[in-house]
C-alpha cells in the first residue's frame, strides 16, 4: 500500500476523500491502496542539551557554549504525539511507498522528514506539492507527484534554520541569564527576536531622547489656493512676523503652472507579509491574527498557499484567471469588465524567475460560504487586490503652481483622478476601510487647484502658521513587519522591496510568531496600534553589547546564506561553522567581560 501523510486530520481527510480511502481506522484511513494518516505540527524536535549530556541539564557558564558534536532528534514528550507516531511507524514498516503530503513549505518539510527519519524510512519516498486544497488541485498534484530527493536542499534549509535557532537560543539565553540575570529571571535570545527587539528598543530611545521644537511658516491664501512660501522653517515668531510684513500689501504673482499626467500602478498581487500589513493597517489585526485566519481560509479551499514570499504568479496560472474570475460570483460588479477582454500577461503579475515554492496568496474561485466576519475581511481584501491587479492603470493629473510676492517663492500642489482605473475596486469597502477611503478622497478633492494663468497676479492673505516638529513614530506591527522583511531599513517602493525580501529578518511565516514571542515575554507591550519596548526589553538589549546578536543587517544576511542554502548553492555545514565559531566568540566575550 502506499502511504500519504498529512499536516493534520482536517487535510488527511480531504485527501482520503479523493483518493478513495474512506475506511477509518484508529489515527489513519484506508482503502482503494492507500492509507492517509496525518502529523499534528511538530511531532519530532531537536534533542535538548541534557539529551547529549546530563551535566547540561543544569544552567553553568562553564559549560558554556553547548555544542553537540552531532545534533539528533526526539519524539515530543506528548501522550497524543507518541500515540500517532506509533501509528505512523508501524505503517511506514508496511508501505512500499510514502507519500509527503506535509505543508508545502520549508517547515511542512522539516517536520514530515523529521518524523520520516525516526520512523527509519527505508521505502521510496514521493512528495505532493501543491498550492491550494482545491479537488482539482489534489488531483493533479497526484497526477505529477514529485521525488523527495528534489526537496533536500529544502529540508537541509529547514535543518540549517533548527539548529542555529537552538545554537544561538540554548547558549545565548543560558549566558546572559547566568551572567546578568537577577532574581531567578530569564534572558531570552534569539537568532531573530534579539535583532527584532533591537529594533523596536532603538526606536524607543529615539522618541524618548526626541526635544521637540517649534517653528513658522509664511503662507498665503491666493484664490482660494493656500501657498506656502519655499525657505527653510523660521526658528523664531519674530522673524516669521518680519516677513508676513514684508509680503504684506504687495501683489502675489503667479510664475510657473504646470498639469502632468502620470499613472499610479495597479497594487502589487499579496505575498504574507503585505496582506499582514494591510490586515493590521485596516482591520487592527495582529500577525499572528491575519496568519491564523489566511490560513483558515487555506483550509476551506478559498486561497492559494499563504505563507509565500512573493508577488508574482507562475505562467501557468495565466489560463486559469478567467475560471477564477468567474467562480467569484459576488464580484462580478468588478469583474465583468476583466473579463470581456483577453486576460493581458503582464511581466508585473506573470514571472517565473520570482517564484521559488509558491505563487503569489490569491483566490481559488471557490464560492465563499458560511465564513465569520474576520475571515470575510481577509477574504476580501485578497478578492479585490486580485482583481484589482488585472484593472487598468489608475490615471491622475498631477499639478504644481510657483508664485512669489517680491523675491519671495511659493508654491502649491495638488493631484486629480482622471480615470480611477483600478481604484474602482475599493471604492465600496465598508467598515474601518470606508472611513480610509473617505478621507482619502476628500484630500485627493482638497488638493484639486483652479486654473492659472502665468504672469497672473492680484490680493493675497498672508498668514503665520505655528508647528512642532514631531517624534519619530512608533513600530505597530504593520511597520514592524516591513522592517524585518527589509532587515531594517524602511523600503517603500515595491521593486525595491522585492529585491530586499532574501536578506530579511525571519521568513514571512515566522514573524508573526517572533512579535508574540517578544509579547509573551515581556519585552514589548502595544498600546493602542503603536509598540513599545518594556523596561526590561530595553535592559536586555542594553546587556547585549554583541552587534552579532543586535544587527538585523548580520542577521539579514544569515537569512540569505539559508536561502541559498534552499537553493543549493551553499553549504550547510558551512552555515553551521559560522554560527559555532561566532556562539564560542559570543560566549567568551561575555564569560570573561
Amino acid at each position: 500500500m502506499k502511504l500519504c501523510i498529512a499536516e493534520k486530520p482536517s487535510v488527511a481527510r480531504d485527501l482520503a476523500e479523493i483518493l478513495g480511502a474512506t475506511n477509518r481506522r484508529e489515527g489513519y484511513l484506508e482503502g482503494n491502496g492507500y492509507c492517509v494518516t496525518w502529523v499534528f505540527g511538530h511531532l519530532c524536535s531537536l534533542k535538548d542539551p541534557e539529551d547529549y549530556n546530563s551535566n547540561w541539564k543544569y544552567w553553568r557558564l562553564e559549560d558554556l557554549p553547548i555544542i553537540p558534536p552531532q545534533f539528533g532528534i526526539k519524539l515530543k514528550n506528548d501522550a497524543g504525539a507518541i500515540k500517532q507516531f506509533k501509528i505512523i511507524e508501524q505503517l511506514v514498516a508496511q508501505a512500499e511507498e510514502v507519500i509527503n503530503c506535509g505543508d508545502a513549505g520549508q517547515e511542512g518539510e522539516l517536520i514530515q522528514r523529521w518524523v520520516l527519519i525516526k520512523a527509519k524510512c527505508k521505502v521510496p519516498v514521493k512528495r505532493l506539492w501543491i498550492s491550494s486544497l482545491t479537488e482539482e488541485a489534489i488531483k493533479e498534484g497526484f497526477k505529477k507527484l514529485k521525488d523527495a530527493k528534489d526537496f533536500d536542499n529544502l529540508f537541509a534549509a529547514g535543518n540549517s534554520r533548527a539548529v542555529g535557532d537552538w545554537i544561538l537560543g540554548i547558549n545565548g539565553t543560558r549566558l546572559y541569564t547566568k551572567k546578568y540575570g537577577k532574581d531567578k529571571m530569564t534572558l531570552s535570545v534569539g537568532r531573530v527576536q534579539t535583532p527584532t527587539l533591537a529594533m523596536i528598543v532603538l526606536r524607543q530611545k529615539e522618541i524618548n531622547a526626541f526635544k521637540s521644537s517649534e517653528y513658522w511658516e509664511l503662507k498665503t491664501m491666493y484664490r482660494k489656493t493656500e501657498f506656502l512660501c519655499q525657505i527653510e522653517r523660521l526658528k523664531s515668531e519674530e522673524k516669521a512676523q518680519k516677513g508676513l510684513e514684508y509680503i504684506e500689501n504687495k501683489p502675489f504673482e503667479i510664475t510657473s503652472f504646470e498639469q502632468k499626467e502620470g499613472k499610479e500602478g495597479q497594487p502589487r498581487l499579496f505575498d504574507l507579509t503585505s496582506l499582514q500589513v494591510d490586515g493590521n493597517k485596516i482591520y487592527s489585526f495582529s500577525a499572528e491574527e491575519t496568519l491564523n485566519i489566511i490560513q483558515s481560509l487555506y483550509e476551506k479551499k478559498l486561497v492559494s498557499y499563504p505563507r509565500v514570499d512573493t508577488t508574482y504568479l507562475s505562467d501557468d496560472i495565466h489560463p486559469k484567471i478567467p475560471g477564477i474570475m468567474n467562480g467569484l460570483k459576488d464580484y462580478q460588479r468588478f469583474t465583468a469588465s476583466v473579463l470581456e477582454k483577453a486576460i493581458p500577461k503582464s511581466k508585473s503579475i506573470f514571472d517565473n524567475t520570482k517564484i521559488t515554492d509558491h505563487h503569489a496568496i490569491i483566490p481559488t474561485g471557490v464560492q465563499a460560504n458560511a465564513l465569520n466576519e474576520n475571515e470575510k475581511k481577509i477574504y476580501d481584501l485578497i478578492v479585490r487586490r486580485f482583481i484589482a491587479a488585472f484593472y487598468p492603470e489608475c490615471l491622475v493629473s498631477n499639478t504644481t503652481v510657483l508664485g512669489k510676492v517680491d523675491q519671495l517663492v511659493f508654491k502649491a500642489s495638488g493631484k486629480q483622478i482622471i480615470n480611477k482605473g483600478w481604484r474602482v475596486v475599493y471604492d465600496d469597502l465598508k467598515g474601518d476601510v470606508d472611513s480610509e477611503a473617505k478621507s482619502e478622497k476628500k484630500e485627493n478633492k482638497d488638493t484639486i487647484l483652479p486654473i492659472f494663468e502665468k504672469g497672473e497676479s492680484g490680493e493675497h492673505k498672508p498668514v503665520i502658521h505655528k508647528g512642532k516638529t514631531s517624534p519619530p513614530k512608533h513600530y505597530t506591527e504593520a511597520t514592524l513587519l516591513r522592517a524585518m522583511e527589509s532587515a531594517g531599513k524602511l523600503v517603500e517602493n515595491e521593486e525595491m522591496r522585492e529585491l530586499m525580501k532574501e536578506n530579511g529578518i525571519g521568513r514571512p511565516s515566522t514573524r508573526a510568531n517572533i512579535i508574540e514571542t517578544l509579547f509573551k515575554r515581556k519585552y514589548i507591550e502595544k498600546k493602542k496600534k503603536n509598540i513599545l519596548a518594556t523596561e526590561t526589553g530595553m535592559s536586555l538589549i542594553d546587556l547585549i553589547k554583541s552587534d552579532l546578536l543586535k544587527s538585523p543587517e548580520l542577521t539579514g544576511q544569515w537569512e540569505h546564506k539559508l536561502r541559498l542554502i534552499e537553493k543549493g548553492t551553499y553549504d550547510p555545514q558551512t552555515f553551521k561553522d559560522d554560527l559555532f565559531k561566532m556562539v564560542r566568540a559570543l560566549s567568551d566575550e561575555v564569560i570573561f567581560n
